[in-house]
């Protein structure tokens, strides 16, 4: 998160907002490197949060051993968190822990829990062991994410993707309610590629047509942005603000792997750096907190949907809700 330009109102304002939504129309350009790297030099680019603006604060991150979740512990704790890296694989979690702390000359600024988002009895046992901690979370940051080629199934039957990317974070937060700050921040990281799927109510499993993984995968980021208003509604009423963001196009290690061909032709567009999670840092960091139940991408809030065909009718939300309740074991 390197330094940028706030300000008030102006017309330089108001130019800069305009190129901001060509922009993000264009996809290419607002997703790519190149989006990030105007935007910040545009008026009315929202101030960065001071150096120490977590200091004293806890925020939890899952899937924090690679790609943007290790750069997400590393921004969390440049700006003075304790940093609680939710992962699968304890050695991978305590070589990211080891590395983020020398990297800022601060030891012990990151703890490392075991948790698999995909496994409910894991999510459970995490959330009840947090609590026992007395550890008070002003962030929770659910990054974890995957996108398989074939259709897989979590250990209860639940589709992958919808298991790892709405269900388990969803179980999560439910179960880390009495352990979250009264002005708690919680994030999705979502995806861009959820502008291209509607909401499946009527098949979550994706059993009706044959699987495609970058399909299942947008549609269940899809499901995460159409329960933003129900989650804030929820969350909220403890204070907790809600939100989600999709961090344009990024180098990963997971791009590489699930998308070559995209990877290969876009790589020297691809995000590097903090510029795939400055958002997610600024939404947990800055000050005064933005309005929950939002999406958002290099720090404005953004439309939900830009196509007809991708709009959402109240009684699928609610059914896409009532089914995470039943699965998840909420009482609504």
């Amino acid at each position: 998160m390197k330094p940028g330009r706030g300000g008030g109102r102006s017309l330089g304002a108001t130019v800069g907002a305009a190129l901001d939504t060509a922009l993000d129309r264009s996809v290419v350009l607002g997703y790519s490197a190149i989006g990030h790297a105007v935007r910040r030099r545009l008026p009315g680019w929202p101030a960065d949060p001071p150096p120490a603006a977590l200091r004293g604060k806890d925020v939890a991150v899952t899937g924090a051993t690679s790609g943007l979740g290790t750069q997400t512990a590393r921004e969390l704790a440049a700006l003075g968190a304790q940093v609680h890296l939710i992962v699968r694989n304890a050695e991978k979690g305590d070589a990211v822990a080891r590395s983020v702390s020398a990297e800022i000359g601060r030891p012990d600024s990151c703890t490392v829990w075991l948790c698999d988002v995909a496994d409910t009895d894991s999510v459970r046992s995490f959330t009840e062991a947090f609590r026992d901690s007395g550890v008070k979370l002003s962030g929770l940051i659910h990054n974890a994410g995957l996108l398989p080629a074939t259709r897989q199934e979590d250990g209860r039957g639940h589709e992958l993707t919808m298991a790892v990317h709405v269900l388990g974070p969803v179980l999560m937060t439910e179960g880390l309610r009495p352990a979250l700050a009264g002005d708690a921040r919680i994030v999705l990281v979502t995806s861009g590629g959820m502008y291209t799927q509607r909401l499946r109510a009527d098949d979550v499993g994706y059993h009706e047509q044959p699987y495609r993984g970058a399909v299942a995968y947008a549609r269940s980021k899809r499901a995460q942005v159409e329960l933003l208003a129900i989650l804030q509604e929820r969350w909220g009423s403890a204070g907790a603000a809600v939100y989600a963001t999709h961090p344009g196009w990024a180098a990963t290690p997971g791009v590489s792997s699930s998308l070559p061909g995209f990877d290969t032709v876009m790589k020297p567009l691809l995000r590097r750096g903090d510029a795939g999670v400055d958002t997610t840092t600024w939404l947990v960091a800055t000050d005064p907190r933005p309005a929950g139940g939002t999406l958002w991408h290099d720090r404005q809030e953004r439309p939900t949907n830009y196509l007809a065909r991708t709009r959402t009718t109240d009684a699928d939300r609610h059914a896409l809700w009532r089914w995470v309740a039943a699965e998840t074991g909420i009482r609504l």
